[in-house]
């Protein structure tokens, strides 16, 4: 086996104990200060609304992309085939987690297809860090498609995570050329990706201009790849990384709340994934009335995944049922209505987004 591919399986095993066991929940993505504008007179079926929408030239049965969360080491294969199974199951988008540990070692690529084998119509999407992209080149972004039959890259931008991790690429210049010499040759679209931090309306505008088909935020308020990182280098017991644990706790808010990145980045006209603190089917209906093309969910679906496919189909159930009711108290019998959703943003959001 490639040490390098031990060495980022083992990662991946010590992320999704640590997601599961540890509290990894941090800063405030902005949902509590977005109020949906109550319509008392709705004049649509709720049994009729439709939650169908497209992106990318793909058709969805719900605005809804489960995130990207795991793969990359045998005992995540279970996990990601119940994510497949319920992707396919309600006619969701899905995402697998970094793809650089079944690039180094083959023995992994199985943990990454059992997604599409389990969801074989349904729009996946391959990822990949932007420092790895940088360092091999658009091959590896061809394989990491090609590993699971992808719809779509993801180009991870997570340099926070990468500040405070023990084995991370703190070098982040060329990232950019990097990602613009893959909008012109790739043949599947492009997404920039950011895994907690979120994405200003400045950086959007590069990544658009560079070809990025679509942009994510994944935005301060859900997982904190600093708090996980901070727990690894506790976890070590070695005195040279108490200064990482630190570092991470000092850094465990930084970020652009989700509900702000999503507001700048569209702003500019592209396609806008919402990901980064969506914890209800309330905050899928807002972010979509604030303009997402989809919204994506991680953190919440992950311990139903690892609990068995009833427990999983179960909240995501639940979470279909809360968008549909926003949509009928909202008067909005599609999703194209829902995106005309009167709002008012309040609070910190507010003095955020406003000059």
């Amino acid at each position: 086996m490639n040490p390098n591919g031990t060495r980022t399986s083992s990662r991946k095993l010590d992320h999704l104990r640590i997601c599961c066991d540890e509290t990894v929940e941090t800063g405030d993505a902005g949902f509590d200060d977005v109020v949906l504008v109550h319509n008392a007179l709705p004049e649509c079926d709720m049994d009729r609304v439709s939650t169908t929408t497209r992106f990318l030239g793909h058709s969805f049965e719900v605005p809804l992309v489960i995130a990207a969360m795991t793969g990359g080491h045998p005992e995540t294969t279970r996990i990601n085939a119940r994510l497949g199974a319920a992707a396919e199951r309600f006619g969701l988008g899905i995402g697998v987690g970094s793809q650089r540990a079944g690039l180094e070692d083959p023995a992994q690529v199985e943990s990454y297809r059992v997604v599409r084998e389990n969801a074989p119509s349904a729009f996946v999407i391959a990822n990949l860090g932007a420092v790895q992209l940088r360092d091999h080149g658009a091959d590896w972004a061809d394989r990491a498609v090609e590993m699971i039959g992808a719809d779509a890259l993801a180009v991870h931008l997570n340099f926070l995570q990468e500040a405070i991790q023990p084995e991370g690429d703190r070098d982040a210049t060329g990232c950019l050329d990097a990602i613009e010499r893959l909008c012109q040759r790739a043949t599947y679209p492009v997404i920039a990706k950011e895994t907690g931090n979120g994405i200003a309306g400045e950086v959007a505008r590069r990544l658009y201009g560079a070809g990025v088909a679509a942009i994510d935020t994944g935005g301060l308020g859900g997982t904190s790849w600093a708090v996980i990182e901070a727990i690894r280098a506790r976890e070590t017991g070695r005195s040279e990384d108490e200064r990482l644990r630190a570092l991470g706790e000092a850094f465990r808010d930084w970020g652009i709340p989700t509900v702000a990145s999503l507001v700048e980045c569209r702003r500019l006209g592209g396609p806008v994934i919402a990901t980064g603190g969506v914890r209800s089917g309330i905050d899928v209906a807002k972010a979509v009335a604030l303009g997402a093309s989809l919204v994506g969910m991680a953190l919440p679906l992950l311990a139903p995944a690892r609990a068995g496919q009833e427990t999983l189909d179960a909240v995501i159930e639940r979470v279909i049922d809360e968008l549909r009711v926003a949509m009928f108290l909202t008067g909005s019998p599609d999703v194209a209505t829902l995106s005309q959703a009167r709002t008012v943003l309040t609070g910190r959001i507010r003095s955020f987004i406003e000059p």
